[in-house]
Protein backbone atom coordinates (compact mmCIF):
# COMPACT_ATOMS: atom_id res chain seq x y z
CA UNK A 1 0.00 0.00 0.00
CA UNK A 2 2.83 2.38 0.95
CA UNK A 3 4.68 1.51 -2.25
CA UNK A 4 1.59 2.32 -4.36
CA UNK A 5 1.09 5.63 -2.53
CA UNK A 6 4.70 6.67 -3.11
CA UNK A 7 4.47 5.67 -6.74
CA UNK A 8 1.31 7.71 -7.17
CA UNK A 9 2.91 10.77 -5.58
CA UNK A 10 6.01 10.35 -7.78
CA UNK A 11 3.87 10.18 -10.92
CA UNK A 12 1.78 13.17 -9.88
CA UNK A 13 4.90 15.26 -9.32
CA UNK A 14 6.06 14.70 -12.87
CA UNK A 15 2.55 15.33 -14.19
CA UNK A 16 2.61 18.90 -12.88
CA UNK A 17 2.78 21.62 -15.53
CA UNK A 18 6.20 23.11 -16.19
CA UNK A 19 5.37 26.35 -14.41
CA UNK A 20 4.66 24.46 -11.19
CA UNK A 21 8.06 22.77 -11.29
CA UNK A 22 11.41 24.45 -10.79
CA UNK A 23 12.20 26.68 -13.78
CA UNK A 24 14.63 26.62 -15.42
CA UNK A 25 15.60 22.98 -15.00
CA UNK A 26 17.89 22.93 -18.07
CA UNK A 27 19.69 25.42 -20.35
CA UNK A 28 17.53 28.06 -22.04
CA UNK A 29 18.29 29.38 -25.51
CA UNK A 30 17.63 32.99 -26.45
CA UNK A 31 17.35 33.36 -30.20
CA UNK A 32 18.77 36.63 -31.51
CA UNK A 33 17.51 37.00 -35.09
CA UNK A 34 20.51 39.05 -36.20
CA UNK A 35 24.21 38.48 -36.77
CA UNK A 36 26.73 38.73 -33.90
CA UNK A 37 28.13 42.14 -33.09
CA UNK A 38 25.04 44.35 -33.38
CA UNK A 39 22.87 46.01 -30.76
CA UNK A 40 20.46 43.08 -30.48
CA UNK A 41 23.31 40.63 -30.04
CA UNK A 42 24.87 42.86 -27.38
CA UNK A 43 21.63 43.13 -25.41
CA UNK A 44 20.83 39.42 -25.78
CA UNK A 45 24.24 38.33 -24.50
CA UNK A 46 24.15 40.80 -21.63
CA UNK A 47 20.75 39.54 -20.46
CA UNK A 48 21.74 35.90 -20.97
CA UNK A 49 24.87 36.32 -18.82
CA UNK A 50 22.97 38.07 -16.03
CA UNK A 51 20.13 35.50 -16.01
CA UNK A 52 22.67 32.67 -15.90
CA UNK A 53 24.19 34.22 -12.79
CA UNK A 54 20.85 34.90 -11.10
CA UNK A 55 19.13 31.59 -11.83
CA UNK A 56 22.09 29.19 -11.79
CA UNK A 57 21.21 27.73 -15.19
CA UNK A 58 22.77 28.60 -18.52
CA UNK A 59 20.96 31.02 -20.83
CA UNK A 60 22.60 30.70 -24.24
CA UNK A 61 22.38 33.11 -27.18
CA UNK A 62 21.79 31.55 -30.59
CA UNK A 63 22.20 33.90 -33.55
CA UNK A 64 19.78 33.17 -36.41
CA UNK A 65 20.04 36.08 -38.87
CA UNK A 66 18.12 36.38 -42.12
CA UNK A 67 15.13 38.03 -43.79
CA UNK A 68 15.27 41.14 -41.65
CA UNK A 69 15.07 39.13 -38.44
CA UNK A 70 12.12 37.02 -39.55
CA UNK A 71 14.05 33.76 -39.89
CA UNK A 72 15.00 33.61 -36.22
CA UNK A 73 11.63 34.97 -35.14
CA UNK A 74 9.76 32.23 -36.99
CA UNK A 75 11.98 29.58 -35.43
CA UNK A 76 11.31 30.88 -31.92
CA UNK A 77 7.57 31.42 -32.42
CA UNK A 78 7.12 27.84 -33.64
CA UNK A 79 9.18 26.29 -30.83
CA UNK A 80 7.50 24.45 -27.93
CA UNK A 81 5.93 26.84 -25.43
CA UNK A 82 7.91 25.44 -22.50
CA UNK A 83 10.10 28.42 -21.62
CA UNK A 84 13.30 26.92 -23.03
CA UNK A 85 13.26 28.85 -26.32
CA UNK A 86 12.93 32.62 -26.08
CA UNK A 87 13.28 35.42 -28.63
CA UNK A 88 15.11 38.74 -28.31
CA UNK A 89 13.29 41.30 -30.47
CA UNK A 90 13.97 44.91 -31.40
CA UNK A 91 11.85 47.77 -32.72
CA UNK A 92 12.21 46.43 -36.27
CA UNK A 93 10.05 43.46 -35.24
CA UNK A 94 6.99 45.74 -35.32
CA UNK A 95 7.87 47.05 -38.80
CA UNK A 96 8.32 43.65 -40.45
CA UNK A 97 4.61 42.71 -40.65
CA UNK A 98 4.08 45.67 -42.97
CA UNK A 99 6.98 44.99 -45.35
CA UNK A 100 7.29 41.18 -45.33
CA UNK A 101 4.86 38.34 -45.89
CA UNK A 102 5.12 36.46 -42.60
CA UNK A 103 4.14 32.89 -41.83
CA UNK A 104 3.13 33.83 -38.28
CA UNK A 105 1.20 36.55 -36.48
CA UNK A 106 3.84 38.72 -34.74
CA UNK A 107 1.36 39.95 -32.14
CA UNK A 108 -0.94 37.00 -31.45
CA UNK A 109 1.52 34.11 -31.91
CA UNK A 110 3.84 35.21 -29.11
CA UNK A 111 3.87 35.69 -25.35
CA UNK A 112 5.32 39.10 -24.40
CA UNK A 113 7.61 38.92 -21.37
CA UNK A 114 9.30 42.29 -20.87
CA UNK A 115 10.79 45.32 -22.56
CA UNK A 116 14.47 45.33 -21.67
CA UNK A 117 15.82 48.63 -22.91
CA UNK A 118 15.09 51.72 -24.96
CA UNK A 119 16.99 54.56 -26.53
CA UNK A 120 16.87 57.14 -29.30
CA UNK A 121 18.17 57.56 -32.77
CA UNK A 122 20.28 60.63 -33.39
CA UNK A 123 19.21 62.85 -36.27
CA UNK A 124 22.53 63.92 -37.80
CA UNK A 125 23.71 65.66 -40.95
CA UNK A 126 26.97 66.03 -42.84
CA UNK A 127 28.84 69.21 -41.78
CA UNK A 128 28.41 70.66 -45.28
CA UNK A 129 24.67 71.04 -44.63
CA UNK A 130 24.03 74.64 -43.50
CA UNK A 131 21.82 73.71 -40.56
CA UNK A 132 22.47 73.74 -36.82
CA UNK A 133 18.91 72.87 -35.82
CA UNK A 134 16.21 70.60 -37.15
CA UNK A 135 14.11 73.60 -38.13
CA UNK A 136 16.99 74.98 -40.19
CA UNK A 137 17.43 71.62 -41.91
CA UNK A 138 13.75 71.52 -42.81
CA UNK A 139 13.92 75.03 -44.25
CA UNK A 140 17.01 74.09 -46.24
CA UNK A 141 15.38 70.88 -47.54
CA UNK A 142 12.30 72.79 -48.68
CA UNK A 143 14.57 75.00 -50.79
CA UNK A 144 16.34 71.91 -52.18
CA UNK A 145 13.50 69.51 -53.10
CA UNK A 146 14.76 66.07 -54.10
CA UNK A 147 18.40 67.25 -54.02
CA UNK A 148 19.21 65.89 -50.56
CA UNK A 149 19.46 62.22 -49.57
CA UNK A 150 19.38 60.16 -46.38
CA UNK A 151 20.85 56.75 -45.69
CA UNK A 152 19.30 53.78 -43.92
CA UNK A 153 20.27 50.23 -43.04
CA UNK A 154 17.94 48.94 -45.77
CA UNK A 155 14.48 49.23 -47.28
CA UNK A 156 11.86 48.47 -44.67
CA UNK A 157 14.29 48.86 -41.77
CA UNK A 158 13.39 50.78 -38.62
CA UNK A 159 15.84 53.51 -39.73
CA UNK A 160 13.94 53.77 -43.01
CA UNK A 161 10.46 54.08 -41.53
CA UNK A 162 11.61 56.39 -38.71
CA UNK A 163 13.08 58.73 -41.33
CA UNK A 164 9.97 58.64 -43.52
CA UNK A 165 7.82 59.24 -40.45
CA UNK A 166 9.71 62.48 -39.86
CA UNK A 167 9.80 63.56 -43.49
CA UNK A 168 6.02 63.25 -43.62
CA UNK A 169 5.64 65.28 -40.42
CA UNK A 170 7.97 67.99 -41.78
CA UNK A 171 6.39 67.91 -45.26
CA UNK A 172 9.76 67.68 -47.01
CA UNK A 173 11.20 65.38 -49.67
CA UNK A 174 14.58 63.74 -49.17
CA UNK A 175 15.76 60.86 -51.35
CA UNK A 176 16.15 57.48 -49.62
CA UNK A 177 19.36 55.55 -50.22
CA UNK A 178 19.20 52.04 -48.69
CA UNK A 179 22.38 50.28 -47.60
CA UNK A 180 23.14 46.75 -46.45
CA UNK A 181 23.52 47.65 -42.80
CA UNK A 182 23.94 50.65 -40.54
CA UNK A 183 27.73 50.86 -40.93
CA UNK A 184 27.80 51.61 -44.68
CA UNK A 185 24.96 54.15 -44.31
CA UNK A 186 26.87 55.94 -41.56
CA UNK A 187 30.12 55.94 -43.53
CA UNK A 188 28.48 57.48 -46.59
CA UNK A 189 26.89 60.17 -44.43
CA UNK A 190 30.33 60.95 -43.00
CA UNK A 191 31.68 60.99 -46.55
CA UNK A 192 28.96 63.34 -47.76
CA UNK A 193 27.44 60.96 -50.33
CA UNK A 194 24.19 61.33 -48.35
CA UNK A 195 23.39 64.27 -46.11
CA UNK A 196 21.09 62.91 -43.40
CA UNK A 197 20.91 59.88 -41.14
CA UNK A 198 18.86 58.66 -38.20
CA UNK A 199 21.72 56.82 -36.50
CA UNK A 200 22.04 54.70 -33.37
CA UNK A 201 23.64 56.51 -30.43
CA UNK A 202 26.82 54.41 -29.92
CA UNK A 203 27.84 54.60 -33.58
CA UNK A 204 26.73 58.16 -34.30
CA UNK A 205 27.69 60.25 -31.26
CA UNK A 206 31.45 59.54 -31.53
CA UNK A 207 31.33 60.86 -35.11
CA UNK A 208 29.52 63.96 -33.85
CA UNK A 209 32.13 64.49 -31.13
CA UNK A 210 34.87 64.15 -33.76
CA UNK A 211 33.23 66.78 -35.96
CA UNK A 212 32.48 64.39 -38.80
CA UNK A 213 28.72 64.78 -38.33
CA UNK A 214 26.47 67.42 -36.80
CA UNK A 215 23.69 66.22 -34.49
CA UNK A 216 20.38 68.06 -34.63
CA UNK A 217 18.04 66.09 -32.35
CA UNK A 218 17.17 62.78 -30.71
CA UNK A 219 14.04 60.81 -31.53
CA UNK A 220 12.86 59.83 -28.04
CA UNK A 221 10.34 61.91 -26.10
CA UNK A 222 13.02 62.93 -23.58
CA UNK A 223 16.59 64.17 -23.90
CA UNK A 224 19.34 61.65 -23.15
CA UNK A 225 22.07 61.74 -20.51
CA UNK A 226 24.77 61.00 -23.10
CA UNK A 227 23.99 64.24 -24.95
CA UNK A 228 21.69 66.46 -22.84
CA UNK A 229 22.34 69.44 -25.12
CA UNK A 230 20.45 67.77 -27.96
CA UNK A 231 16.74 68.62 -28.13
CA UNK A 232 14.14 66.04 -29.00
CA UNK A 233 12.42 66.07 -32.38
CA UNK A 234 9.22 67.00 -30.55
CA UNK A 235 10.94 69.95 -28.88
CA UNK A 236 12.23 71.02 -32.29
CA UNK A 237 8.77 71.74 -33.57
CA UNK A 238 7.21 68.35 -34.22
CA UNK A 239 5.09 67.48 -31.18
CA UNK A 240 4.00 63.88 -31.06
CA UNK A 241 7.00 62.57 -32.97
CA UNK A 242 8.73 59.82 -30.98
CA UNK A 243 10.70 56.78 -32.08
CA UNK A 244 12.44 54.48 -29.62
CA UNK A 245 15.11 51.95 -30.49
CA UNK A 246 14.11 49.25 -28.00
CA UNK A 247 14.77 45.59 -27.21
CA UNK A 248 12.56 43.09 -25.45
CA UNK A 249 12.02 39.41 -24.72
CA UNK A 250 9.13 37.24 -25.89
CA UNK A 251 8.31 33.55 -26.10
CA UNK A 252 6.00 31.35 -28.15
CA UNK A 253 2.25 31.67 -27.66
CA UNK A 254 1.00 29.80 -24.61
CA UNK A 255 4.07 30.22 -22.42
CA UNK A 256 3.15 29.16 -18.86
CA UNK A 257 2.08 32.09 -16.69
CA UNK A 258 4.51 31.12 -13.94
CA UNK A 259 7.43 31.16 -16.37
CA UNK A 260 6.43 34.57 -17.75
CA UNK A 261 6.09 36.00 -14.25
CA UNK A 262 9.45 34.63 -13.14
CA UNK A 263 11.34 35.92 -16.18
CA UNK A 264 9.62 39.29 -15.96
CA UNK A 265 10.50 39.59 -12.28
CA UNK A 266 14.13 38.51 -12.69
CA UNK A 267 14.83 40.71 -15.73
CA UNK A 268 12.92 43.60 -14.16
CA UNK A 269 15.22 43.43 -11.15
CA UNK A 270 18.45 43.02 -13.10
CA UNK A 271 17.81 46.01 -15.41
CA UNK A 272 17.57 48.18 -12.30
CA UNK A 273 21.09 47.21 -11.24
CA UNK A 274 23.95 49.70 -11.63
CA UNK A 275 26.04 47.26 -13.67
CA UNK A 276 23.22 46.69 -16.17
CA UNK A 277 22.55 50.42 -16.42
CA UNK A 278 26.22 51.07 -17.10
CA UNK A 279 26.44 48.39 -19.79
CA UNK A 280 23.29 49.60 -21.53
CA UNK A 281 24.47 53.22 -21.35
CA UNK A 282 27.61 52.21 -23.24
CA UNK A 283 25.32 51.21 -26.11
CA UNK A 284 23.24 54.37 -25.86
CA UNK A 285 20.34 52.63 -24.13
CA UNK A 286 18.47 52.93 -20.86
CA UNK A 287 16.77 50.14 -18.87
CA UNK A 288 13.04 49.76 -19.42
CA UNK A 289 11.21 46.99 -17.52
CA UNK A 290 7.47 46.96 -16.93
CA UNK A 291 4.79 44.29 -17.03
CA UNK A 292 4.13 41.77 -19.82
CA UNK A 293 0.81 43.55 -20.45
CA UNK A 294 2.59 46.86 -20.96
CA UNK A 295 5.02 45.31 -23.43
CA UNK A 296 2.12 43.64 -25.26
CA UNK A 297 0.47 47.04 -25.65
CA UNK A 298 3.70 48.53 -27.04
CA UNK A 299 3.95 45.75 -29.63
CA UNK A 300 0.34 46.19 -30.68
CA UNK A 301 0.55 49.98 -30.94
CA UNK A 302 3.93 50.03 -32.71
CA UNK A 303 2.82 47.45 -35.27
CA UNK A 304 -0.28 49.52 -36.08
CA UNK A 305 1.68 52.77 -36.26
CA UNK A 306 4.37 51.48 -38.61
CA UNK A 307 1.75 49.85 -40.77
CA UNK A 308 0.27 53.28 -41.48
CA UNK A 309 3.69 54.85 -42.11
CA UNK A 310 4.71 52.06 -44.50
CA UNK A 311 1.45 52.32 -46.44
CA UNK A 312 1.53 56.10 -46.64
CA UNK A 313 5.19 56.22 -47.73
CA UNK A 314 4.78 53.31 -50.14
CA UNK A 315 7.68 51.43 -48.55
CA UNK A 316 8.50 48.07 -50.11
CA UNK A 317 11.27 45.53 -49.68
CA UNK A 318 12.87 44.74 -53.02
Amino acid sequence: MLFKLCAALFTAAFALPLGAQQYPAKPVRIIVPFAPGGGSDFTGRLVAAKLSERLGTQFLVENRPGAGGNLGAEMAVKAPADGYTLLLISASYTVNPSVYKLSFDPVNDITPIIQISGGPYVVAVHPSVPANTLAEFVDYAKKQPDKLAYGSSGSGSIMHVASEYFLDAAKIKVLHVPYKGTGPALQDTIGGQVQLIFGAVPATLPQVRAGRLRALAVTTDKRIAAAPELPTVAESGYPGYEVTNWHGLVGPKGLPKEVVEKLNREIGELVKGDDMKKNLANDGLEPAGGSPARFAEILKNETARWGKVVQQAGIKVE
